[in-house]
Formats: structure tokens, sequence, C-alpha cells
């Protein structure tokens, strides 16, 4: 049997049972029969023309918003979700010659050189009976998150950031529910909350992190989670302060329900102290992740997850489902890592100089009259009236950097400037770049 779309032309749904209706659907959307938009027929209407319950179609449709191909639209009814372009798709290509201020890496003459702690790993075999977490790596990771005020008593590791984020998300979410997300925010943050068929609720932000009066305005649009950037705020840079903690901390507190999730990506190289949103009383479901990525590689896939019992028992007792545990090799190489004292002297190093070269560049742009933001992390942030423009003209001038779009839901336009290598040496001639693509009318020399 076959159920006319709201424009009239025929779109067939069939079958009997509740995922055949879905496989129907599904073919339907594939084959564009079905277009982002597009309504499906209510519940009861669909059930009584094919001949099966209610209950049978209700089931059909929460499969499908289980694969995030539709969305409930409260009392007007189901419809078939857009498919957003992945954000991260749109990072750019840097071409030979240019510098690359674009693609977000760190400094590889920063990160620890892996060949002597490789040689101080215990080669002996884990077995699957074993403790998935390694006990060093666990006391480290509750020794650090303890000097910045957050309990660690109950632990997971994951397979970086967003492994850990996307895991507490599952835990607590479904299709359709409402996040609130920084804007502007990650990429990859915003992709991840698409893939899972959220909804991603924008809150402004300026260089203390997210305004406590927008996380309001997105409470009262009853999101279920909270993703946050506490320090090194990609793309903006943007950290809390004491105060600003301490005001969105006040905010939260009638929402003691809200899944808060803290993103503390970068870490020890952010350049900022650590200001966490947790409180020891009224807040039930929150975590904290951290990352290797930026304090000892991309390529070291782990990070640390604290949480309440229920959120990381929840990530636990899926992770035993899939992989089981993150690599106790890695593990090991992790926590020798974070225990040698010369490494730490290395982070110590490597935030200075992240610190420096974001610095440098902000106040040269602020010699010329150019606003920019990036009090925390690898990136600095400047508003720009076209994107596009302005990312051609500095690829022109030798520059590969990153066009705001990907990053942007609502807020204005701008570029995204990775300053994790550049030379300080390199600044003014930068700066005077950035001038000449922006106010080319006024010249490019400092006042």
């Amino acid at each position: 049997m076959s159920i006319p779309k709201p424009s009239g032309s025929a779109t067939p749904i069939r079958g009997q049972r509740a995922a055949e209706i879905a496989q129907s659907i599904e073919a339907a959307i594939a084959a564009g029969r079905l277009a982002p938009g597009d309504k499906l027929p209510a519940v009861r209407a669909l059930a009584a023309r094919l001949g099966v319950s209610p209950a049978t179609v209700n089931a059909a449709y929460r499969a499908l918003r289980g694969r995030a191909l539709v969305a409930a639209a409260g009392r007007r009814g189901t419809a078939v979700r857009g498919r957003p372009a992945l954000r991260t798709a749109l990072a750019p290509a840097v071409p030979a010659g240019a510098l690359d201020l674009a693609t977000g890496n760190p400094d590889p003459a920063l990160l620890a050189p892996l060949r002597r702690a490789l040689s101080r790993i215990d080669p002996t075999p884990h077995l699957y009976t074993e403790d998935h977490e390694l006990p060093a790596l666990r006391r480290l990771a509750e020794r650090d998150f303890a000097a910045d005020g957050i309990p660690a008593e109950h632990l997971a590791v994951v397979s970086g950031a967003l492994d850990g984020i996307e895991r507490v998300l599952e835990a607590h979410l479904r299709p359709g529910d409402r996040v609130a997300v920084e804007d502007p925010g990650f990429s990859s943050v915003l992709d991840l909350v698409a893939a899972l068929g959220l909804e991603g609720v924008p809150v402004a932000l300026d260089d203390r992190g997210i305004l406590p009066d927008a996380l309001a305005g997105a409470l009262a649009r009853n999101v279920r989670a909270l993703i946050v950037t506490p320090r090194a705020q990609n793309p903006t840079g943007a950290a809390f302060d004491p105060a600003r903690a301490a005001a969105l901390r006040r905010t939260l507190r009638a929402h003691p329900q809200l899944l808060v999730v803290e993103d503390d990506h970068a870490g020890a190289v952010a350049g900022a102290p650590a200001c966490t949103l947790w409180e020891r009383r009224g807040r039930e479901r929150w975590a904290v992740v951290r990352s290797t990525s930026k304090t000892h590689g991309p390529d070291l896939r782990l990070a640390l997850l604290a949480g309440d019992p229920v959120t990381i028992g929840r990530v636990a007792g899926r992770q035993r489902m899939g992989f089981r545990w993150v690599s106790h090799l890695l593990q090991r190489l992790v926590a020798d890592l974070e225990a040698d004292p010369e490494s730490r002297r290395r982070l110590r190093r490597a935030a200075r100089a992240y610190g420096e070269r974001r610095s440098a560049l902000v106040a040269a742009l602020a010699q010329r009259g150019i606003e920019a933001h990036g009090r925390s992390g690898l990136n600095v942030w400047i508003p720009v009236p076209e994107e596009v423009a302005a990312v051609q003209r500095l690829l022109d001038a030798g520059y590969a950097v990153g066009a705001g779009e990907r990053f942007r839901i609502e807020s204005a336009p701008a570029i995204r400037i990775t300053v994790s290598r550049l030379p300080v040496a390199a600044v003014p001639a930068l700066a005077d770049a950035i001038a000449a693509c922006l106010r080319p009318d006024r010249g490019s020399a400092a006042a």
C-alpha cells in the first residue's frame, strides 16, 4: 500500500512489521522520494492504512529516530531529518609552500620524544581477565583531577576526548534530545552531536567562556545536556576564570538533572588554570574528559574520563561489550610520560611557548586595530566581514588559515589561526598580512 507525500507525489510505505515499515521509509529517504523536512503520516493514520497496530508504527518511527533519519516535531508529528554536511570535511587543505596555521596540530618539537619512554615500558602481556585500567595511570589521573578540585573516584580510560564525549552522551541521551553547545564551537563536537541524532542548541561565549545569560536561554529550551570547554576552547581560546565558573554554577543549580560534560582536551598545555563546573552537591550527572592529544601527541589515542558513578558505570559497561579496554601498552606509555619529571617539565615549556605565540599575535593585531581572541590554548579567533575572501587573501600571502564556517552556528564570521607552530619572529609579518587583508585602505603598519 502506498501513502502519498504531503506534496502529492507517491511515497511507498509498506510492511506489516515494524522493521519492514522502517526499511521502506529508509529506502524512500535514500532514493530521495522523502526529502528533509517531509512529514511522515500520523501514527494512527498509517496504522489504519497498513492494517497494523499503532504500536507497530510507533516502533518503526522509534527505530528511524534511533538511526537519526527522522525527528519528532511535537504536535507537528514526525519529519525527515536534514543531513548536514560534516563540518570536519570543511577543514582546509594546506598547499605546498604555505605556512600551516590551519590544521590545529600541536608543535611536534614540543611533544615528548617517545623512544626513551618506550624503552622503559614493561612488555609483560596483559590478558582478558586483568583490570582494564592500569593502576599506575589511575593513580596519576586521580592526583591530577584532585589537584583541580575534581573527584576521580569513578574513572574510565577512553580512546580520546571525542570518544569519551560520545560514550557519555550515548549513556544518557536519545535521538531528538537537545544539547547545549558552544557557538562558535569545536567542529568535531558539532558533527558528533548531529551524528547521534541530537539537536544542538547554540550558547554564545566571550573570552571567559559561555555566557550565563546565554546558558539560561538554552536551559529554557529544555536541553538535556551541556558540552562545554573550560579552557583552550576551540576555536576562540576562551577560558573560564573563577568568577565566570561560579556564575555558571549558579545558573546550573536550578537544573540538577542536566548532564554536564567538560571537554578539557588541552589539559596541562592549555595555558590557563582549570576551573570546573562540578559541585559536590546538586549535580547528579557529570563528566570531565582530559585527552593526551595536545600534551603527548595526537597518535596517543587516550583520554581519562572522570564522572558520577552512574555515568562512568554505563560507559565502562558499554566498553565491555565492545572493544573492552584501551591497550595496556598505550596506558603504560602515557603513565610513564605523566610520571617522568622531564616530561612534566616539557609540558610546562610547551604551555609557555604556546602562550607566547598566542599572546604575541593577539598583541600585534591589537596594535593594528584588529580584534582578536586567544586567552588560552593553541588558537586565535579573528572576526572578519567575509571568511572566504579573508582565507584566500591570506593564502595568496603564504598563510593557510581556517575559515570559521565549520565552527559556527549563529555566531558571526571569523577565521581561526592555529599558533602552535608560529614562530614569534614571524608574528609581525603575519599581523601585517592580516591587516592588509582586512583593512587594505589603511595600510599595514602599526600605529
